[in-house]
């Protein structure tokens, strides 16, 4: 059998197998950057050769081996000192002195970014946001612990045979650039789990801040193993991408914009790796006939409130009510607007336009984007097959609309270009609420605004993701991916009857 050699150098043009039948060749720039101890990988989805620079791997594997070493004694603490870290963590998050620290490492974050042009609307580390962990951490805190609980019991003669919930092993979490989610995301040390992030640049300083002041010390104080939660110090995409690679995890969870969630995805597939990946987002809301114009305009209103996953993307009115359902819609936006400062946009598609009036394609309106306020027409035209595209905004609204002819097309526009993730109906039909949650492929399904879905609002959980089924259905679990979701199942045999045989 032939052996292998280790890669020293890359040059230009040079092939390399992917997925076993095709071949992706080396780039310049590939080739000049690659030094002897990086790590390449090739998706097999994409043909993409991703770098991962040797300090960068190393910085990886050492977190996880401490993680894992974390994991192993992790066994051996008691429930009610997991209890503590997660009094003490919300305590110290209270406390005016620690929190003046964290504000000010994320001052100096929200800074940065708004110097490169970027978002910030998700990063600022406000009064609201602080409110939201503490309780976030006080809800773990309050919950009944799953470690090595029996869930089921079978019963044969001689022996019976114990279902029981227990820790999985590290959980590898790559979040985009908000400050909250480390804090939610040390839920899974509640069913006994470890935890290695890596957070978007964007929060860094933050993440750190928070690590240092709270995070560390309150682990410690409550007895809990110090590398039970680790933060990877880079700000390279290639250390989530070293992350994801590594198969001895148990869980990856993935939050961010589409494409980066997307290659982690891949990646964790390769690895052969359970992932969670939090992607695409934007929710869908579809009228019918029979419609109430008042909870139509009280769902878009309370579903435009800020730019999040849930938030209502596109809007699908039946052709019968299009003239009193447009008019509800566009107050909605309009009283949102007002209310967040600026305007607000439609986007409406081609063959729609007709029921929308007309001077709104001939107005501009004050249009806030991450580089700033530009003006912009209040509606624009837009191609069918962009319906499902996801709008990003700051401080002015912005949705699809579209008209449908019944109800059943509203349902297949949603199945073919939504990113499968939440749908709502507004009806006073109950039979169409039936037909809708059994035709909708969705995994989140209501009837009045979009976003209540969130597992702290929903579940009294902090959630440590969100996962749409643009890649399929979950396996056995929910959407939302909680801290107590995160277990495995072993089986315990209890032999009374020394003489059980087959």
């Amino acid at each position: 059998m032939a052996g292998f050699e280790r890669i020293t150098k890359l040059e230009v043009g040079m092939p390399i197998l992917v997925g076993g039948d095709r071949i992706a060749y080396v780039s310049a720039d590939l080739a000049e950057k690659y030094k002897p101890g990086d790590q390449l990988i090739i998706l097999r989805e994409t043909g993409d050769i991703l770098l991962i620079p040797k300090e960068i791997h190393d910085l990886v594997t050492l977190a996880v081996d401490k993680a894992l070493e974390a994991f192993e004694a992790l066994r051996l603490v008691s429930d009610e000192q997991i209890t503590q870290f997660y009094t003490n963590f919300a305590e110290r998050l209270a406390d005016d002195a620690t929190w003046a620290k964290i504000a000010q490492a994320n001052e100096a974050d929200v800074a940065r970014a708004k110097e490169k042009g970027r978002s910030t609307t998700r990063l600022v580390a406000d009064e609201k946001m602080r409110r939201t962990m503490i309780a976030g951490l006080q809800q773990w805190r309050d919950l009944p612990s799953g470690r090595e609980k029996v869930i089921r019991t079978y019963q044969h003669e001689g022996w019976k045979l114990d279902e029981v919930q227990s820790p999985c092993g590290v959980v590898a979490f790559v979040f985009e650039g908000r400050p909250n989610v480390l804090a939610d995301a040390t839920g899974v040390l509640r069913t006994g789990n470890t935890a290695v992030f890596r957070i978007g640049s964007d929060a860094l300083g933050t993440a750190q801040a928070m690590m240092k002041t709270a995070v560390k010390p309150a682990l410690i104080s409550s007895g809990l193993p110090e590398h039970s939660a680790i933060l990877l110090e880079s700000t390279e995409h290639s250390a989530g991408w070293a992350l994801f690679a590594d198969p001895r995890l148990a869980l990856v969870v993935a939050r961010g914009s589409g494409r980066a969630t997307e290659v982690l995805g891949a990646i964790a597939r390769q690895a052969g790796n359970v992932a969670s990946l939090h992607g695409t987002g934007g929710a869908w809301i579809i009228t019918d006939e029979t419609a109430d114009p008042a909870k139509f305009e009280l769902a878009v209103y309370n579903s435009i409130d800020r730019k999040v996953c849930n938030t209502l993307n596109v809007v699908c009115i039946h052709r019968s009510r299009a003239a009193d359902l447009i008019e509800s819609m566009l107050n909605a936006l309009k009283r949102r607007s007002e209310k967040l400062g600026h305007g607000y946009r439609i986007h409406v598609v081609e063959k729609s336009e007709n029921f929308i009036p007309k001077e709104l394609f001939e107005t501009e309106t004050e249009v806030l984007r991450a580089d700033g306020i530009h003006r912009e027409p209040i509606a624009t035209i837009l191609p069918q097959n962009k319906l499902g595209y996801e709008w990003e905004w700051e401080q002015t609204p912005e949705v699809t609309v579209t008209i449908i002819s019944n109800l059943a097309e509203g349902i297949q526009l949603f199945n073919e270009q939504s990113p499968l993730m939440v749908a709502s109906l507004i009806s006073e039909d109950p039979t169409a609420h039936e037909r809708f949650f059994a035709e909708i492929n969705a995994p989140f399904v209501g009837n009045g605004f979009t976003r209540w879905v969130d597992g702290q609002y929903a579940l009294r959980r902090p959630e440590l993701g969100i996962s749409n089924w643009q890649n399929g259905r979950l396996l056995a679990r929910s959407g939302i991916l909680t801290g107590d979701g995160v277990y495995t199942i072993r089986l315990r045999a209890h032999q009374t009857d020394a003489d059980v045989h087959r």
